[in-house]
């Protein structure tokens, strides 16, 4: 089982605690300014890919120092930074990819994000979105467990494709039975478990599960 954790250049404000990774990463990338993030974290990149030009000559330098492999692209490219760093993992045939510092910037980046974890799921490794107060991933149909996790308690079902069938939430505050949800639907925002665990399942679609901290609850460790 390998975990590939890509960091990106959104606000540094809005990244999770990196050390909180640490244990369950195998192999770190760098997309542009997330690369030279990891450097000032003390963690080493194993690779750093980008323009590089959201960064300092001395920044850029000390990537350079620390990075295991750097490479550079020409600022004027098809793909973003983010799409560069996810090709190389996919070429070290990861279980899962986590995408680190990809929210809260400009929203048209932000939204791509997003849609970048269909392409994960296509290539049946599981992608997860990660940032101070959100944790993101794209599920597809079946039956899953959920532990409750204090640094994300709020729990939201949001359908990616047209409509959801067949979901069913146990173990939540609010239950559901065999129920469609469709875009747009406000049905099964911001639930919690009853207990430490919980299961959803549904028979049709892709969904989001969303799990989330409300930006102002300091009590919760970031």
């Amino acid at each position: 089982m390998t975990a590939i954790a890509i960091v990106g250049n959104g606000p540094i404000e809005l990244l999770p605690d990196l050390t909180l990774y640490r244990e369950i990463i195998d192999l770190w990338i760098g997309a542009d300014r997330g690369a030279y993030t990891l450097v000032e974290n003390q963690i080493i990149p194993d690779y750093a890919v980008g323009d590089f030009d959201s960064i300092s000559v001395h920044e850029k330098e000390q990537i350079q120092k620390y990075a295991r492999n750097f490479s550079e692209y020409p600022a004027e490219k098809d793909q973003t930074d983010l799409e560069i760093a996810i090709l190389k993992a996919y070429e070290l045939n990861p279980d899962t990819i986590y995408l680190l510092g990809v929210t809260g910037g400009r929203i048209d980046h932000e939204l791509i994000n997003i849609q970048t974890l269909y392409s994960i799921n296509k290539n049946n490794i599981k992608g997860i979105i990660a940032d101070k107060n959100n944790q993101l991933e794209m599920v597809n149909p079946g039956k899953y467990q959920i532990t409750f996790n204090e640094n994300y308690p709020n729990i939201s079902f949001v359908p990616f494709t047209e409509n959801i069938e067949g979901l069913t939430l146990e173990g939540f505050y609010y239950p559901l039975a065999d129920q469609t949800i469709s875009w747009g639907s406000t049905l099964c925002i911001s639930n919690k478990l009853l207990l430490k665990n919980g299961t959803f399942s549904f028979s049709k679609g892709i969904l989001l599960l969303i799990k989330s901290r409300d930006a102002t609850d300091e009590t919760i460790p970031k």
